[in-house]
């Protein structure tokens, strides 16, 4: 396939902007969908109020006027002859444009009308006119020194001369069935919308074909498990881990109790285990899960432990040897991090058995990675890996029981859809001296307020979280971000507090620097994007500021507000946002995940085709799994049926989409 440096126009510093924003390939570059629509539809000067909002086409009557006021700043005066009217136009900063603006152009000019005046103030000009119909422009997310006008080239370039070549993932059968055009067709009109209807249809089809691959995958990795699904025998003291789970510091809760059935009856059976573990922001999944680990132990089999991250990874191999402190077990930590020296000492330990639990990273299912009898496999945050990654890590044993953990809570239905025949076990209960989080939601106009609260906590020697929405300034967009807020936050507190930032572009090892540091209290505002939303205890954060509140799914809200409240002392969050009140107000009175994801499925429904992509769903790019449920439910229906067709197994396509789930 075509590389990314070989579409017409991407150059070098290009390519490094691209890259930024995580295009890599042709498919990357051609599926960078649109995250929002502007309509541009024509207004008549007449009908439009003073100081109201106005769109117009015309051609350009007179000279434009360039004026200089100082460095930086700029002003630029024309005439523009409309079908309603001849009418004056300023715009600042714009002096680029001057030589573009030629008498007798058309331009398209959105701006504020000042009826008195006559003079629209314009915020944007566009060459071009307006058809007789709306204009729909697609508006992407961006990065400083890439525009949407440069992305918009590049797609359409790529679309023009390279769009045979972009694989479509929908077999023929089911691209007639449901009368979609071809993947070309429907990439050139999500990019290029000429009408509202036609934009639906071909996001329909996109959408189908995104849940399609992915539920074909699932399926297909369901169906290799249950060939291979005869489970370990073994045989565990339920007397010594009963006697072991009595003698822990703090008492189960009903629901822990519950779960650790749930998961013995599964690992003393001859079916091998595949369940998922689920429960809200400190609910105690990681305590069942090492009971799980000791269960195994106790039968002469081996366990892996794969987290996310290093700095999460660490966190669990010290929490699981404190758990273990009265029981002589050899537990290893192998990450990235590991020296060459003591891996190789590890890889002989999981090889000769001698090493009975090991806790890391990807680490785990590198190739040099043997083990002797692995019984049990556990992946926490399981959302975070992909399917691949789980699977190679399920491979490593001849028939390991499989334990999934998310603290993302998921609606039964949507799990039963998603994991199919895994099993759920869910934590609701919250164990004792768990505290309620304060929640409070402020408009931009109280920031003294907000930040008088933070400073009221830093005087405690406290720790705060301070999250944004975006990394840095984005084309069309006014939201708050990890680097403008760095430096209001320095402006604040600089003089007194060390403030640091962290975001999903770093480097794995420089974000683990960073959360160590704060963890250890060398910082104590710490800035970042959803990238804390799971990871490392911090019990002396106490509270966290969260930006453009609205821009987040109530979920992602609850999970982030999760960082906090690790500790002894009294937590609070706090929602910035100038709109969208009622449905973060939920968050003020509500702290169970679960009942939070059902809000947040029954208010966001199925979206606003026109606005903004929500965060902290799962990775895909156009679809939703909560307001594309219907689609994902016909797709998982289609898929499984064109994997168990065997006239199909010769179709080209079920052998590339085979051989990506097994290539990783």
């Amino acid at each position: 396939m075509t590389e990314l440096k070989d579409v017409k126009g991407v150059g070098p510093k290009s390519l490094s902007l691209l890259n930024k924003i995580g295009i890599y390939t042709l498919e990357d570059l051609v599926t960078h969908y649109p995250f929002r629509y502007d309509v541009l539809e024509r207004n008549n000067l007449a009908e439009v109020e003073d100081g109201g909002k106005i769109i117009i086409d015309g051609k350009v009557e007179s000279m434009p006027i360039l004026m200089r006021f100082k460095a930086g700043l700029n002003k630029m005066n024309f005439r523009l002859v409309t079908q309603s009217g001849v009418v004056g136009v300023s715009i600042f900063n714009r002096a680029f444009l001057k030589t573009q603006l030629v008498v007798g152009t058309s331009v398209i000019v959105i701006g504020k009308l000042d009826k008195a005046k006559n003079v629209i103030t314009a915020s944007d000009i566009k060459m071009g006119s307006l058809m007789s119909k709306a204009k729909i422009e697609p508006v992407y997310h961006c990065t400083s020194g890439l525009t949407t006008k440069n992305l918009s080239t590049y797609i359409n370039m790529a679309l023009l001369m390279h769009g045979k070549e972009i694989l479509d993932y929908i077999p023929s059968v089911y691209l007639e069935k449901y009368n979609f055009v071809n993947k070309k067709t429907a990439l050139n009109i999500i990019h290029n919308p000429s009408t509202v209807e036609k934009l639906k249809e071909v996001t329909v089809r996109l959408k189908y074909e995104e849940l399609f691959a992915f539920m074909f995958k699932i399926n297909y990795l369901k169906l290799q498990n249950k060939k291979k699904n005869n489970g370990l025998v073994r045989q565990i003291d339920r007397e010594k881990l009963d006697h072991f789970i009595n003698s822990l510091p703090y008492k189960l809760t009903n629901d822990q109790l519950t779960a650790v059935k749930e998961i013995i009856e599964d690992m003393s059976s001859n079916n091998r285990m595949n369940r998922l573990l689920q429960g809200d922001v400190g609910s105690g999944k990681t305590i069942v899960s090492f009971i799980a680990m000791l269960a195994n132990h106790f039968s002469g089999y081996q366990s892996a432990l794969m987290a996310p991250t290093e700095i999460l990874a660490v966190q669990h191999y010290n929490n699981l040897k404190k758990f273990l402190a009265n029981i002589d077990i050899n537990v290893q930590l192998l990450t990235g991090s590991t020296t060459k020296k003591d891996k190789q000492h590890i890889y002989k330990g999981l090889k000769d058995g001698s090493i009975s639990m090991i806790v890391g990273t990807h680490a785990l299912i590198q190739e040099e990675v043997e083990y002797c009898n692995l019984g049990l496999v556990i992946t926490d945050e399981q959302h975070r890996f992909g399917v691949h990654q789980r699977a190679n890590l399920q491979n490593k044993g001849v028939r390991p029981d499989v334990l999934y953990m998310s603290a993302t809570p998921i609606p039964r239905t949507y799990a039963l859809t998603i994991f199919g025949d895994m099993d759920v076990s869910t934590i609701k209960e919250r164990p004792a001296g768990r505290q309620k989080i304060d929640t409070f939601v402020k408009k931009n106009s109280e920031i003294k307020d907000v930040l008088e609260m933070m400073y009221e906590e830093l005087k405690k020697k406290h720790q705060v979280y301070v999250i944004a929405p975006l990394i840095e300034d984005s084309e069309h967009s006014e939201l708050a971000t990890v680097c403008n807020l760095k430096d209001q936050m320095k402006l604040a507190f600089g003089e007194y507090y060390k403030i640091d930032i962290v975001h999903g572009k770093m480097a794995s090892g420089a974000k683990d620097v960073i959360m160590e540091q704060f963890k250890n209290n060398e910082i104590q505002i710490l800035i970042s994007t959803t990238v804390v939303e799971v990871g490392v205890d911090v019990p002396n954060a106490t509270t966290i500021v969260i930006f453009d509140a609205d821009r987040f799914g109530l979920s992602t809200l609850h999970q982030l507000r999760g960082r906090v409240g690790r500790g002894d002392s009294k937590s609070m969050c706090i929602l910035i946002s100038d709109s969208d009140a009622e449905r973060l107000k939920i968050m003020e009175k509500e702290d169970d995940g679960f009942v939070i994801s059902e809000e947040d499925f029954k208010l966001r429904g199925h979206g606003d085709l026109f606005g903004t992509k929500q965060s902290g769903d799962m990775s895909f790019k156009i679809a939703n799994i909560r307001q594309d449920y219907k689609i994902l439910l016909q797709a998982k229906k289609d898929s499984k049926e064109y994997l168990l067709d065997k006239e199909s197994d010769n179709d080209e396509l079920k052998k590339i989409l085979i051989s990506t789930i097994e290539e990783g």
